[in-house]
């Protein structure tokens, strides 16, 4: 059997060509039974996500042109697309798909969400009859790979954005995030982003601030919050826990005078300050006060990059894992090739032994149970002993490269049928 697989990812291609050769979920049924029915193609797996499109088929006998398919399938010429795209076959396939489904392969590497994408790919190919055989087994061992990846190292332990930090740093402080009031003062997209990651880990009441006020009450809606008016924001701000902040003003808009009112409203309850905004918000001199935390851009950025750092050098440890794992799944797969020529060789030999049986069977005479137990006994080892050693030094050559063409040599001197890989 012979694994191919074509594709484009965020270090091979611009957005603009992923663009191009992205596969829309709607479409995913469409393309995975089309590519199963490309010339040649036994089972076929399609994955496209916003940052990769991978087509990995399995074929008989190989030499698939998975680039006709490409050319075909998105109506583009193969010049287009020719400098973006990778190509792996045989066992670099089947690591490309443990690689990515364990997400070393990620923009951010140990992400989660991959692994559910190539969950859901496989469950469609599923569906449409694309997976049936030895690419399921592929498929399925890429999901324990990722599984052992995630509970043998750290990869995906550390948050790694700056709004996951923002996250982490509040968890740290107030312990559980559940019901804390959050103050979004401006309402940028990474504020909204660094928000979103709040309420999504349990934070309740959100306020919005924002100078243009229609801005404010469309994300306070959006968030089933309350939008305040700016000129109200000094004397409603100590209402929340976590104050998000990125207004764009020239100078610092939060001062220790500021820190110190807040501090007195809330009985000196604990408030976290997430500045990122640029020129900072937030004097510095508010992270002297107890009780009151202060982290800006660089601070979450500072952050983040330790633990893109502490993921990368997990990563060496998960690129181990992979790498043993394809051994090991190759050599099985190189195994079961050789299972239809041995059942075909004992069946040969079984086939001449019955023959020859029967054509002595006359000049025997009458032949007791025990005298036919007797002869099935002494063929069947006859049999056992011719074959041991032709078996012994099939499973062996099948991890060799030249497998192929020696499979092929043996099925000619024993005129057994024709070897097709499946």
């Amino acid at each position: 059997m012979i694994f191919q697989l074509i594709g484009v990812n965020h270090r091979s291609a611009p957005l603009e060509i992923r663009e191009r050769l992205a596969i829309p979920e709607a479409r995913l049924p469409d393309a995975v039974a089309r590519l199963a029915k490309f010339p040649g193609v036994e089972e076929a797996l399609v994955v496209s996500t916003c940052n990769r499109t991978d087509l990995l088929a399995r074929s008989r006998n190989g030499g698939l042109d998975l680039r006709a398919f490409l050319a075909d399938y998105f109506q583009v010429g193969t010049a287009e697309f020719e400098p973006y795209i990778y190509e792996h076959s045989a066992g670099d396939a089947i690591r490309h798909l443990f690689r990515v489904t364990a997400s070393l392969d990620s923009m951010v590497i140990g992400e989660p969400q991959i692994l559910g994408q190539v969950k859901e790919a496989y469950a469609v190919a599923r569906a449409a009859g694309a997976i049936h055989s030895h690419l399921d087994a592929v498929v399925t061992r890429a999901f324990a790979v990722a599984k052992k990846v995630r509970r043998e190292t750290s990869i995906g332990s550390s948050a790694v954005s700056v709004a996951s930090v923002a996250v982490e740093l509040a968890q740290k402080i107030f312990g559980s995030l559940k019901g804390r009031t959050v103050y979004l003062v401006g309402a940028g997209k990474m504020s909204e982003l660094a928000a979103r990651h709040l309420i999504a880990h349990g934070a309740g009441m959100i306020y919005v601030a924002n100078r243009t006020p229609e801005r404010a009450r469309q994300l306070a809606l959006e968030f089933h919050g309350h939008a305040v008016p700016f000129e109200q924001l000094y004397d409603t701000v100590d209402r929340a826990d976590i104050v998000i902040t990125s207004t764009g003003a020239p100078h610092a808009i939060f001062r220790r005078e500021h820190g110190e009112l807040f501090l007195q409203r809330r009985r000196n309850r604990p408030m976290f300050f997430i500045d990122i905004a640029v020129p900072r918000d937030v004097d510095a001199e508010l992270n002297k006060l107890d009780r009151l935390f202060v982290y800006d851009i660089d601070d979450l950025q500072s952050v983040a990059s330790t633990h893109l750092a502490d993921r990368h050098r997990e990563a060496d440890r998960a690129e181990a894992i992979v790498a043993a794992e394809v051994e090991r799944f190759c050599a099985r797969l190189q195994t079961l090739d050789v299972v239809p020529t041995i059942v075909s060789f004992q069946e040969h030999l079984e086939t001449i032994c019955q023959a020859e049986i029967e054509r002595v069977r006359g000049r025997l005479g009458p032949v007791t149970p025990k005298q036919e137990l007797a002869l099935e006994t002494l063929t069947r080892g006859i049999i056992n002993k011719i074959m041991h050693s032709p078996i012994c030094e099939l499973k062996n050559v099948a991890r060799q490269p030249e497998a192929t063409a020696v499979l092929e040599a043996f099925h000619r001197m024993f005129n057994l049928p024709s070897h097709q890989n499946s």
